[in-house]
């Protein structure tokens, strides 16, 4: 989990650092490529939520983010082995969390550069989160319906296993009743 969580935040601080120090605040940088008319970097200052949302809650989002990564530290260790794709997602979480929070703390806002299609900019540690976000639903519904699985397979091994005692109730009331007519 540190190892993942460590990159995420490595790469969006990174990148931010080379975004505030090569791009004027609000300045656009289009590749002259044809993927420009697709995606695009732009240096934003973001107070509020993910997107630009509730900018005036700033303080409330840094206090969320120290919340969601203190229970994420403490669940991580309880979540079993196999669930890779739930451990996955939580350590993706927890980089983008503290990705953000980092930048919270030291400048009191969030610095967004990525601008893809029509969606609002972004940065890394945004899309961690977002990506963290979908890979947990994933990892919960598939859990879910591999306990469905299990217990369907244990529902009809108890029927089984119901149809076998009754067989030897059967078929020891037929030995009674012949030993008992001799």
């Amino acid at each position: 989990m540190l190892l993942i969580a460590g990159a995420v935040i490595l790469l969006d601080q990174a990148s931010k650092y080379l975004v505030r120090h090569n791009l004027a605040l609000g300045e656009v940088y289009r590749p002259e490529l044809w993927l420009s008319q697709y995606a695009r970097l732009i240096h934003l200052h973001n107070s509020g939520a993910a997107v630009g949302i509730f900018p005036r809650l700033g303080n409330l989002f840094m206090l969320l983010a120290i919340i969601a990564s203190a229970a994420i530290l403490y669940y991580y260790p309880r979540i079993p082995g196999e669930e890779r794709l739930i451990r996955l997602s939580m350590a993706l979480l927890l980089g983008g969390a503290v990705g953000n929070l980092i930048d919270r703390l030291h400048q009191g806002y969030v610095t967004d550069f990525i601008s893809l299609l029509n969606i609002p900019v972004i940065n890394f540690a945004d899309l961690s989160v977002s990506v963290g976000v979908i890979l947990l639903c994933l990892g919960f519904w598939r859990r879910e319906q591999r306990q469905k699985h299990q217990q369907s397979s244990a529902d009809q091994g108890d029927e089984a296993g119901k149809e076998q005692t009754r067989g030897h109730h059967l078929a020891l009331q037929v030995l009674l009743k012949a030993t008992h007519n001799e």
